[in-house]
């Protein structure tokens, strides 16, 4: 904390908020409340038209687009030199590091590193500033030594055309000796699926003999696993998992077969917590730092950073299984959200996306939910709406059309994973019968005005059991 306020000091935040005179955390919480995006975002429009030293002191030229808000289709998040090499360089160093340390004697540079990035847009600002996905950012200013054993060449891991793309990514990489491979699993399992199909195979094992790790994140690895397993029938493969966000990168799997993440905490990075309970109560001033987080409680996670972000909400949510090394799992968002594919559409999204839909094609909406209809061998993902209608349109194939394109204006995320069916096909449109939500919030005994009908779901559970009673 008393790093990153001694180097921002004489930004304009800094002066604006006397920096200087902030010499422990008690008066740091109490400078400024807790922000989100809509609160900084002024400040990071003028600093992507090309003023400098509002935030952070040194240059900020690239930024990092990340799925949308309430006002905006996306966010552009401010991205120093310092979080490039001290933050995100930095994890990717230390999770090999862990690797080894669980993994003695192995041989991962002897073959090459399969890098699968998200969306890859570049856009340039000026010749040298440019604006894109994260995963693009990072491969485009990726330091020698790590450019070794990276494959595809970064004229395929650019591409924005994801037809184009996996067809190149396949065919590049079918021949090379992959020891390692790291991506979202949706993508990750689109492109292993086209490899099969050009080789002729059943077990990417076949394919890359030596591949023995498969980093993940950005989604919970949870509905694929089994669907990873099937595919790469192989002894001996390992999963980790990381904590990586246009933010920050946040945590590293540094034990085997445990579903939790070492909170790495020397990466330029100052975390303030609030309880889940708190946060929705409006009691933003209840934050405290590490030192008096207790295990067992669901925190809103806040940072500070070495790009700017003050008092930063960025969203989720987790919870400490140990205070002795940090240790945590993802357990949510601050909001509801459906994130099964790395689309991270938000309550708002959806709510816009249906009443859109319904003024369009004169249908009126008393219940809805939505969950995801996961990949597997044969098929791409989607999304599963339930609707119980007051009134039903004439055309529900069209309801879903228009309901879908609201969707990509709104939360540019969604609008990638929709890109040509490839990891998205379009919704799929359900009609539940009358009475079918108040018959299930009866069952479980939950009738009354504080109860409500989950929205948007990130498992099947409630949805199978809403489709079993749909009769």
């Amino acid at each position: 904390m008393s790093k990153l306020i001694t180097t921002a000091q004489d930004t304009e935040w800094g002066k604006k908020h006397d920096y200087k005179s902030i010499s422990n955390y008690e008066k740091f919480k109490t400078r400024f409340p807790i922000q989100d995006y809509d609160d900084i975002k002024p400040y990071i429009d003028r600093i992507f038209n090309g003023e400098q030293n509002l935030l952070w002191p040194t240059e900020i030229k690239w930024f990092a687009k990340s799925s949308g808000t309430t006002n905006d289709k996306f966010k552009l998040i401010p991205v120093s030199k310092e979080t490039l090499e001290e933050c995100h360089y930095k994890g990717g160093k230390d999770l090999l590091c862990l690797y080894y340390q669980n993994h003695p004697n192995r041989k991962l540079y002897k073959g090459k590193h399969l890098i699968i990035g998200g969306s890859a847009q570049i856009h340039n600002i000026t010749s040298d500033s440019y604006f894109g996905d994260l995963s693009a950012i990072i491969i485009k200013n990726l330091p020698f030594w790590a450019e070794i054993r990276r494959i595809p060449k970064k004229e395929i891991a650019l591409l924005d055309k994801w037809d184009q793309k996996i067809e190149q990514m396949a065919a590049s990489s079918i021949k090379e000796d992959v020891y390692i491979v790291a991506g979202v699993p949706s993508w990750t399992l689109l492109l292993f699926k086209r490899i099969l199909e050009i080789t002729g195979k059943d077990n990417i094992a076949d394919v890359w003999p030596n591949l023995e790790l498969f980093m993940h994140g950005g989604v919970s690895f949870i509905p694929y696993k089994d669907q990873f397993k099937q595919i790469i029938r192989k002894p001996g493969m390992n999963y980790v998992e990381t904590y990586n966000a246009s933010e920050g990168f946040f945590g590293i799997q540094d034990q085997v077969d445990k579903e939790e993440m070492l909170l790495m905490l020397d990466y330029g990075i100052f975390y303030e917590f609030i309880s889940l309970d708190d946060f929705q109560n409006g009691n933003t001033t209840n934050t405290i730092w590490l030192d008096q987080v207790k295990t067992g409680i669901n925190y809103v996670m806040i940072i500070s950073t070495n790009s700017g972000l003050w008092r930063y909400v960025i969203g989720d949510t987790i919870k400490f299984t140990s205070t002795t090394p940090f240790r945590f799992k993802i357990t949510g968002r601050t909001k509801h959200y459906i994130n099964a594919f790395g689309e991270e559409v938000i309550i708002d999204n959806a709510e816009k996306a249906i009443q859109t839909a319904c003024e369009r094609t004169g249908a009126k909406i008393k219940e809805y939910t939505v969950s995801p209809v996961f990949m597997d061998r044969k098929n791409t993902g989607a999304h599963q709406w339930l609707i119980e209608f007051v009134q039903q349109p004439e055309n529900l194939s069209f309801f879903g059309e228009v309901l879908d394109n609201a969707l990509k204006a709104l939360n540019s995320d969604y609008e990638a994973k929709r890109s040509h069916n490839f990891i998205m096909h379009p919704p799929v449109i359900t009609l539940a019968r009358e009475n079918l939500f108040y018959d299930w919030l009866k069952n479980k005994g939950k009738l009354g005005g504080q109860n409500k009908i989950p929205r948007l779901l990130n498992t099947r559970e409630i949805m199978d059991t809403l489709l079993e009673m749909n009769t």
